[in-house]
């Protein structure tokens, strides 16, 4: 740990935020943060309990009818300004994220720039929550329909992404005019206390924002969930424990938005540009080193071109420098964590087991850290294990197509649908095929679909609702139809 890193950590509140406070855990507890790249402990945080998930409610509810009544041109500039904040602190939100998680420090300020940009975007959608007015068709009334904030939302987010995943929640709720409870994920809890320290700074008001870290995920979600109050759900993760929330919220009916798992094919037609192609791959596959629900999962590469498309990929991951994310000289960091890397590395030997071959990388670095080597795998069976499921690594298999309809039966051929990459030069065909797919988003000729301007959001088992663009707000909002005659 560096000791710029030391110094980042030595400033930075580690206690539960609660009505404008860092507060500790109500029974003292504490866990540990630990450094992907060295295994080492970097920091510890509060252990939020059920009484402090409650107690955060409390916070929220006593903020609700002042935030909700704000004018919408002061949440519109206190989010402003939480951009503002966010970018004069973009070097050292990067190096966190970095410290953390593990990504390289290139995707980490990425991250930070696409994060920020959820505050800059709902801050101009505050002032736009416009409703309706109209005659009813009978002619006996005017029906007027009117959008309110639809109350306390918890908001549950990933390690994969812990700046942009909660200011993709945070933005659209407070330009709403609604408070929420962040509950991070526990190996990433230190972005979300720097972010609840930058939204302070801000002006967000106490008790607008309160952020939860905790081992204890399902007992402090459940409780909030199940507390009449909270009116609003948003969770972004993996869709088995998304349908356990489901489940959870159907008791009080709460509202949800799920942001749940990915299996992306990426498509590679005879007539696309191979340069392009492998420049998209690169981007799809390898940004945060694999670890994301739009990463690509699944190459379907047309045979006549898959030994050029092959040799290339495998040549541009060769070369990619593995090492600690915050250090800005290495393109790949360590997994999040040893679980994470068992599954990638079981994945893989299932799949060279099964025949495949690997060209470039196929297993675990001789080194201290959650490292994985940048692999490309060929002679991947239509059935194999590795396609069925998330990778969430930076592994790349390829299987052979020879007609159109196949690659899209093969893509479409899972549970989940959240992102499609298509790769043609053929417009006709690429938005043929883009149709065909079972995604609630396709990349056509781009491996990169993210931004705060868009509607972010699956199909099937990949989840519920719109993170992003105008429909993101919407999802905080309610319609309330008033009937009314002049």
């Amino acid at each position: 740990m560096d000791v710029t890193v030391k110094s980042l950590l030595q400033d930075l509140p580690t206690d539960l935020y609660r009505g404008g406070e860092f507060v500790p855990a109500s029974d003292g507890g504490r866990f540990d943060v630990l450094d992907p790249a060295s295994e080492e402990v970097l920091t510890s945080v509060a252990d939020g309990t059920v009484d402090d998930a409650l107690a955060a409610v409390d916070a929220a509810a006593a903020a609700a009818e002042a935030w909700a009544a704000t004018s919408p041109r002061e949440r519109s500039e206190i989010l402003r300004r939480a951009f503002d904040r966010m970018r004069e602190r973009a070097d050292e939100l990067a190096l966190l994220i970095s410290a953390e998680n593990g990504k390289a420090l290139a995707d980490s300020a990425g991250e930070v720039a696409y994060a920020a940009e959820f505050f800059r975007w709902y801050s101009e959608e505050a002032v736009r929550a416009a409703g309706e007015v109209m005659t009813a068709p009978s002619g006996s009334n005017k029906i007027l329909v009117l959008r309110q904030p639809v109350g306390i939302c918890v908001l549950v987010t990933p390690w994969n992404f812990p700046a942009a995943m909660a200011t993709r929640k945070i933005g659209p709720a407070l330009a709403a005019g609604c408070t929420v409870i962040l509950k991070p994920a526990s190996d990433t809890p230190l972005t979300a206390l720097a972010l609840a320290s930058i939204l302070a700074d801000a002006g967000v008001p106490a008790g607008v924002v309160n952020v939860l870290p905790a081992r204890r995920s399902g007992a402090v979600v459940s409780a909030m969930l199940h507390d009449p109050r909270v009116r609003k759900l948003s969770f972004t993760g993996s869709t088995e424990v998304g349908r356990v929330l489901l489940r959870e919220a159907a008791d009080q009916v709460v509202s949800t938005s799920m942001e749940l798992g990915g299996n992306a094919p990426f498509i590679v037609f005879d007539d696309a540009d191979l340069d392009a192609a492998v420049d998209g791959a690169m981007v799809a596959k390898m940004r945060n080193a694999g670890e994301a629900c739009t990463a690509a999962n699944r190459f379907y590469v047309q045979s006549t071109v898959a030994d050029e498309f092959g040799r290339r990929l495998a040549e541009r991951m060769s070369a990619l420098t593995v090492g600690p994310g915050t250090d800005p000289a290495n393109q790949v960091g360590p997994l999040v964590n040893a679980d994470s890397l068992d599954k990638v590395d079981g994945l893989v030997r299932d799949a060279l087991d099964a025949g495949a071959r690997a060209v470039v990388g196929g297993g675990r670095p001789d080194r201290t850290g959650y490292y994985y080597e940048p692999t490309v795998l060929l002679d991947v069976q239509p059935s194999s294990p590795i396609l069925a499921q998330e990778i969430f690594g930076p592994v790349a298999p390829l299987v052979l197509f020879d007609e159109e309809a196949e690659a899209i039966r093969m893509a479409n051929d899972t549970e989940y649908g959240l992102v499609s990459y298509v790769y043609t030069t053929d417009l006709a065909r690429g938005l043929r095929v883009s149709e065909a797919l079972e995604t609630g988003m396709v990349g056509l000729n781009r491996g990169l679909v993210s931004d705060p301007a868009a509607p972010f959001g699956g199909a099937k088992q990949s989840g519920l609702g719109r993170e992003g663009g105008h429909e993101g707000m919407l999802d905080y909002l309610e319609s309330k139809y008033i009937a009314v005659q002049w």
